[in-house]
C-alpha cells in the first residue's frame, strides 16, 4: 500500500480529489507538514502533496528543509505531463507543491503516476 500525505493550505480538497480517483494500492492522510516530514523520514508515508496560493514556497518550506531539496520539486503555478511526473518519480522525488488553483488538474496527474509505479 502505498500512502500519499497532503498537506498545505488545500490538504483537504487534495485528500478528497486523490481518495475520489479509488486508486487501488493508494491510501490519502490528510497532515501537517512537520508529521509529514517525520513520517516520510521514517518511512511511515511515501509521498507528500502540499498546496499553497502560489505552489512555489510555502507548499514545500518546511519539507524541504527536512528532507532536502533533492526529494522535493514543486511545479508552482504549472501543469506537468504525466511524462514529467514520471521522470521525477523515477529520480526519487517524493515531495511536490503546487498551486491550490491546480489542485482539480494537478494532484490527479500525480496519483495516477504514484499509482502507475506501485503497480
Amino acid at each position: 500500500m502505498t500512502k500519499i500525505l497532503t498537506g498545505g493550505v488545500g490538504k483537504t480538497e487534495v485528500a478528497h480529489t486523490v481518495t475520489a480517483l479509488g486508486l487501488d494500492g493508494v491510501q490519502v492522510a490528510i497532515s501537517s507538514d512537520m508529521d509529514a516530514a517525520m513520517k516520510l523520514r521514517a518511512g511511515q508515508a511515501d509521498y507528500y502533496l502540499g498546496t499553497c496560493h502560489t505552489g512555489a514556497g510555502a507548499s514545500l518550506g518546511v519539507l524541504v528543509g527536512l528532507m532536502g531539496q533533492p526529494a522535493c520539486h514543486t511545479f508552482g503555478r504549472s501543469v506537468p505531463s504525466g511524462d514529467d511526473i514520471a521522470a521525477l518519480l523515477a529520480d526519487g522525488k517524493k515531495v511536490f507543491g503546487f498551486a491550490m488553483d491546480q489542485i482539480d488538474t494537478v494532484a490527479p496527474l500525480i496519483a495516477r503516476a504514484i499509482a502507475a509505479r506501485g503497480a
